[in-house]
């Protein structure tokens, strides 16, 4: 997905009350392009206009400052938006079909995580950065995980423990601990060490056995 169409997929995924203007688009575009880069404590609402190409005042005359531009543009945009468009997507891709496997489960979320955020680096440094600072953005993200995400992630859960493919630990546990894992291993493979010599595919595999078998050496 290319930026034009990820804009797009923000301007027709939004709920009604949440109506881009196309310079509302561009400066959405602007605004997470430079909050990724600097920070939202370190941006100017005169970087955000010229890099959208609009006068600063075209911002003001909708919002008043700087922080309720993050409130009624970036946040909706992002949480409003594109979490539940994204988690929608998700589950339909990760959970429609039955995985025989907890393994394929989580080769599944895997990939589909891993190329959506090679794809979407900046939103997830701004969610990175600004989830610390910002409360609505934790709570929105929670109450996503949990009323869309969850419910099917232990629906799968409890069904492999009934099968006897995984151990009977609590689902909640089962799912803290592949969440985490698989969370680190992003954060760290774009953010924090994305210059690094990465093998994809064999770090994805890696990531798979350490879940399934923990760091013991095979037997």
């Amino acid at each position: 997905m290319d930026k034009q169409d990820y804009l797009q997929h923000l301007i027709n995924a939004g709920e009604e009350d949440v109506q881009l203007t196309p310079k509302q688009a561009k400066i959405l575009e602007a605004a997470i392009e430079i909050f990724a880069e600097k920070g939202y404590a370190a941006t100017s609402t005169s970087e955000i206009a010229k890099k959208a190409g609009v006068a600063e005042g075209t911002i003001f005359r909708h919002y008043k400052t700087k922080k309720e531009l993050l409130i009624s543009i970036v946040t909706p945009g992002i949480i409003k938006l594109t979490v539940p468009f994204f988690a929608d997507q998700f589950v339909s891709e990760v959970f429609k079909e039955r995985s025989e496997s907890y393994e394929q489960l989580l080769r599944k979320i895997i990939r589909n995580r891993f190329e959506f955020v090679q794809k979407n680096v900046p939103l997830l440094k701004i969610i990175i950065q600004e989830m610390a600072f910002h409360e609505e953005l934790k709570q929105s993200f929670q109450s996503i995980f949990i009323k869309k995400i969850f419910p099917k992630f232990d629906e799968a859960v409890t069904q492999f423990k009934k099968d006897g493919l995984i151990v009977d630990y609590p689902s909640s546990s089962i799912i803290r601990f592949t969440m985490t894992t698989i969370i680190g291993f992003i954060i760290t493979r774009f953010l924090i060490l994305p210059e690094a010599e990465w093998d994809d595919d064999e770090e994805i595999d890696r990531t798979i056995r350490m879940l399934m078998h923990g760091i013991q050496p095979d037997s």
